[in-house]
């Protein structure tokens, strides 16, 4: 039984499998094809992190696969009064056929996942977000831009750059990472990726220089300074981050035919600029919509491989 906790844990042949599943389902999808993929089959949703694009694109998509959803959030379930996480796991992968879960900590996950009788999904930890990254990739490839690919992600080093890290040194593309002094990747994370960048020929730069990184990329993609749980850093993260911001003289330095993505919520003035975020090179409602078929290609195939 296969989970998808992290794009680490997979070859470059399934990522582009559970890629081309995706892509053959959304087309269906628009031709209002619902083939019943995984008919009357559970998805229980575990969210200790609250979520706009995540709880939406997970139960819609369940339900046009043919199965339905739960919604648990940490206050209506046992987990948020106490109950150990390998409890809850026994408990409710006896009565679904597939866990999302949206948490804070990756070993909390990774605990669940070990004591679950069905697949789990990273709906998003504080280490890794694979699902986004996957709808992201799916945007690219729509747009043709995954030919000569070179991404220029410019911000923090999260969870958000450490699933860049992970695809990249998977699929073989060139990836540029911008952060501030003090907002590096995770050094294990990245010793993992450049190891696999060995094997696949990925290319991979890491830099303090948001202009270095950016100039001649064919993405820019960028993600919130201050994410849930960073609040109180707010003000300090605001002078660190100075000159990171995604802006129209930024984007003058990629490709002519670079394209901007976002996993969104964005917060304008602040990574990126209104003007480029509302602007021509802007694909976050493309990639927006890609985590319903994304994440639709990634339960269809772990439901495929559970034996």
């Amino acid at each position: 039984m296969r989970h998808f906790l992290t794009l680490k844990d997979f070859t470059k042949d399934e990522i582009l499998d559970i890629l081309n599943l995706s892509l053959q389902i959304k087309q269906e999808t628009k031709a209002s094809v619902f083939k019943d993929y995984m008919p009357k089959k559970t998805l229980g949703m575990i969210f200790e992190k609250s979520s706009t694009r995540t709880r939406v694109s997970f139960e819609t998509g369940i339900y046009q696969l043919g199965g339905i959803g739960l919604f648990l959030s940490s206050n209506d379930i046992q987990l948020g009064r106490g109950e150990p996480m390998k409890d809850t796991a026994r408990v409710i992968s006896r009565m679904v056929d597939m866990v999302m879960i949206r948490t804070f900590s990756q070993s909390k996950l990774e605990e669940f996942a070990s004591y679950s009788q069905v697949p789990v999904i990273n709906g998003l930890t504080d280490e890794y977000h694979p699902v986004q990254l996957m709808a992201d990739y799916m945007t690219i490839v729509e747009h043709g831009l995954d030919k000569d690919l070179k991404v220029a992600y410019i911000g923090d080093g999260n969870n958000m750059t450490h699933s860049w890290l992970m695809l990249a040194s998977k699929l073989g593309f060139e990836l540029r990472i911008a952060t501030p002094k003090g907002y590096e990747v995770n050094n294990e994370i990245l010793a993992n990726a450049l190891e696999f960048a060995k094997q696949s020929g990925a290319k991979i730069i890491v830099t303090n220089d948001p202009k270095k990184a950016v100039k001649g990329s064919t993405i820019v993609t960028t993600d919130t300074w201050v994410s849930m749980g960073q609040e109180a850093e707010k003000e300090q993260r605001l002078k660190d981050f100075a000159g990171f911001m995604v802006d129209d003289e930024m984007m003058s330095l990629a490709d002519k035919k670079c394209k901007f993505l976002h996993c969104l919520p964005a917060y304008r003035g602040y990574e990126v600029s209104e003007s480029v975020l509302e602007g021509e090179q802007s694909l976050i409602f493309d990639e927006a919509e890609n985590r319903l078929h994304a994440q639709k290609g990634v339960m269809v195939w772990l439901d495929r491989n559970r034996a």
